[in-house]
C-alpha cells in the first residue's frame, strides 16, 4: 500500500502546474508517445523580432537516429500556425518560422546519448540565423527577413502540435532528456552563448523563457530528473 501511495503522489506531481520552474532539474521522455509533453508558460508574450533560444538535450539514438524520422526539439504553436519549431530531421537540425515546409537547415553535429548544448539565434532586420552546438557557431543563413514571431501561442516540449496543444504524432515525439530551456528576445553575443555552453552564465537573465522561474505543466509519462543527475 505504501508503494501505491508513493506512485500516486508522483503521478499527481507530474500532472500539476509547477510554479518556479524545474529549477536546475531536467525532463526525461523515456519512450515515443502521442500524449507525453510539457507545456512551458513564458514570462512575456512571444511577439519577437529577434531571439536566442538555448537548451541542453540528449536523445535515445535507437529511436531518434532512424534515417526517416523527424524529431521535434522545441515547438511554439499558435491557433493557426506552427510559429516557431526546431527539429532534428534527415541529418539536419532545422528551424521553421510560421511554416512546416520552408525552413533553415543545418548539417551540424546531431544529438546523441551525450548531452549537447544547442542554441539558435535569429534576427528579423537582417534575417541572419545560426545554430550553436556546444559553443561552436554554424555558418550564417538569411531566413525570414522582416518576419515577426506572433504571440498568443503555446510552448510545447516533447511533441509537435498540429493543432493548438493537440494532434500529436508518436513518430515525431522527443525521446531523451531536455533541460535548461531558455529564451531571450534578442541575439546574444557569441561570448555569452559560449558561457552558456560552459554553464558559467554571466549574461542577461532570460526574459522570455527562464528555466528556473517560469511555470510548467507536465503531462503523461515524463520524469522530472533530480538536479544531482545534471
Amino acid at each position: 500500500m505504501k508503494s501505491v501511495l508513493v506512485l500516486l503522489g508522483v503521478l499527481l506531481t507530474l500532472t500539476a502546474v509547477c510554479e518556479g520552474g524545474v529549477n536546475g532539474k531536467g525532463l526525461f521522455f523515456p519512450n515515443p508517445s502521442a500524449d507525453s509533453f510539457v507545456q512551458l508558460f513564458p514570462l512575456k508574450p512571444l511577439n519577437l523580432e529577434a531571439f536566442t533560444l538555448c537548451m541542453r538535450l540528449s536523445v535515445d539514438p535507437n529511436v531518434v537516429d532512424s534515417e526517416e524520422r523527424e524529431t521535434i526539439l522545441f515547438a511554439y504553436r499558435t491557433k493557426d500556425h506552427d510559429e516557431l519549431n526546431v527539429w532534428q530531421e534527415k541529418g539536419n537540425i532545422s528551424l521553421y518560422l510560421r511554416s512546416s515546409s520552408e525552413g533553415a537547415f543545418y548539417a551540424v553535429p546531431l544529438l546523441s546519448i551525450f548531452r549537447t548544448d544547442l542554441c539558435v539565434t535569429w534576427e528579423s532586420s537582417t534575417g541572419l540565423t545560426a545554430f550553436w552546438v556546444d559553443g561552436r557557431r554554424s555558418t550564417l543563413q538569411v531566413y525570414r527577413q522582416n518576419h515577426t514571431v506572433q504571440s498568443g501561442g503555446a510552448v510545447i516540449l516533447g511533441q509537435d502540435p498540429d493543432s493548438f496543444v493537440g494532434k500529436f504524432d508518436e513518430d515525431q515525439s522527443f525521446v531523451g532528456e531536455i533541460s535548461d530551456v531558455n529564451m531571450w528576445d534578442h541575439v546574444l553575443m557569441g561570448d555569452q552563448i559560449r558561457n552558456f555552453s560552459d554553464e558559467l552564465w554571466l549574461g542577461p537573465e532570460p526574459n522570455v523563457l527562464n528555466w528556473d522561474t517560469m511555470q510548467d505543466e507536465v503531462n503523461g509519462n515524463v520524469l522530472v530528473v533530480p538536479k544531482k543527475y545534471n
